[in-house]
């Protein structure tokens, strides 16, 4: 798939859906038993699915990101702590 959007599929899961089904694809390639043509697409739609959530998570971030005030009175941003 060398198409960089999402499937129409894929965009409308939540995070914690998208996250179940990446994991079990990767138990099934864990698991080396699917025929080649299906690792390969199991591969792919799990990039899409990592792709996702790591977009989900960046919208998180965005939304509690802090708005701050400067001495100055300049606005900034700063970025909130998610370890």
């Amino acid at each position: 798939m060398t198409d960089l959007t999402l499937p129409a599929d894929i965009k409308a899961m939540s995070f914690e859906d998208a996250m179940g089904e990446l994991e079990r694809i990767v138990r099934q390639l864990e698991d080396g038993k699917a025929k080649l043509d299906d690792a390969i697409g199991f591969y792919e739609r799990g990039t899409l699915l990592k792709r996702h959530c790591e977009g989900k998570l960046r919208e998180a971030q965005e939304k509690v990101d802090r708005i701050t005030l400067g001495g100055d009175g300049t606005v900034a941003v700063e970025p909130a702590r998610i370890d």
